[in-house]
């Protein structure tokens, strides 16, 4: 039911397109054949951004916690097209991945640190990343908006000082 919710708020506002047009805009740092986590990929609006706006073949792997946003995540990619890229969607919790250190080239999230705390969650997720790699987290902004989420999903808005 969350994920029906995120997804058709994002298709609301156009926050799907955004990104593409974002990562087209200002490239992520990735070369051919890059490992990226999706850490809290919900139902895959991120891992299905990066799909459409990276030119070269990557390899995604997106987690949550959520079976029901996982799923709907696996269902949308079976029935969309991943051209060159590699995508698997499995469980896990960004306070604990299930990956050895210095596994991803690039590490992804987007909403997510608002749901744990913020240090614990940036370390781990930090853990992951490979020397040489990037960490890109989007967070959500302390806009009208914004406020609204934090009181229907009692997440935390950090103010942009503290990330």
């Amino acid at each position: 039911m969350l994920g029906g919710f995120y997804d058709w708020t994002f298709k609301l506002n156009g926050y799907g397109v955004s990104l593409v047009q974002s990562f087209r805009g200002h490239p992520v740092p990735v070369f051919p054949d890059a490992k990226i986590l999706d850490a809290g990929c919900g139902t895959g609006l991120l891992t299905f951004a990066l799909l459409r706006a990276l030119e070269v073949p990557v390899s995604i792997t997106a987690i949550d916690l959520s079976g029901s946003s996982r799923a709907k995540g696996k269902k949308a990619m079976a029935k969309g097209d991943s051209g060159n890229h590699k995508v698997s969607f499995m469980q896990g919790n960004v306070l604990s991945l299930p990956f050895a250190d210095a596994s991803f080239d690039l590490v992804v999230t987007s909403g997510v640190l608002e749901y744990v705390p913020l240090a614990e969650g940036f370390s781990e997720l930090a853990r992951v990343v490979a020397p040489g790699g990037h960490l890109l987290n989007l967070p959500i902004r302390p806009t009208f908006a914004g406020m609204l989420l934090q009181l229907m999903f009692r997440l935390k808005i950090h103010p942009p000082s503290e990330l």
